[in-house]
């Protein structure tokens, strides 16, 4: 099953009518864009043998599919991260006999970090604020937000780990380790 040469040349030729056609049902012309290109990609690997006057229609079909699709992952992830959010919302603060306690090193380490991801732990984790705090600020999706602070604190969590050795394996309770000494 594949499509004739006659059928791949009226898609390519209603090019400009599909991404139209998308970048009315999606938020964005680059999406539009992708989903036009995933369902090029999509049709020309499996494209079903048609007549050439109804694969345009039959393409139709695969661009709404497409857009269907889209919106039921973006759906998927929003609820995903709005789960994420409960759980780890709800994150309890320690006390500040705690916190004086905890490493000193660490906020020296912060400054290592790359600039988007030391802003990510100042806004999320130092200042208590929301991932859509963190949005807002760097001018990101909620979702990007989610993946920046994750990362952020994966490299901040590399970054104690090869400061402070075995000490960060403990909790850096009562640490007496500066960055690189240990």
């Amino acid at each position: 099953m594949s499509l004739s040469a006659d059928a791949v040349s009226q898609l390519v030729s209603a090019h400009r009518e599909f991404l139209g056609f998308l970048e009315r049902r999606v938020e964005s012309r680059a999406v539009a864009e992708d989903l036009l290109q995933s369902a090029f990609v999509r049709g020309l690997e499996k494209g079903p043998d048609l007549d050439d006057e109804k694969v345009v229609a039959w393409f139709y079909r695969v661009l709404r599919n497409a857009v269907i699709d889209h919106y039921r992952s973006r759906g998927t992830a929003t609820k995903a991260l709005e789960t994420w959010q409960r759980e780890f919302g709800k994150g309890e603060v320690a006390p500040p006999e705690i916190v004086d306690e905890i490493c000193k090193c660490v906020s020296e380490l912060v400054g290592s970090l790359k600039p988007e991801y030391r802003d990510a732990l100042q806004v999320v984790d130092m200042e208590e604020g929301k991932l859509s705090d963190l949005a807002e600020r760097a001018g990101i999706s909620t979702e990007n937000a989610a993946v920046r602070i994750h990362r952020a604190r994966k490299a901040l969590r590399s970054q104690v780990e090869k400061a402070c050795g075995t000490c960060a394996e403990h909790g850096c309770f009562d640490c007496k380790c500066s960055p690189g000494s240990c």
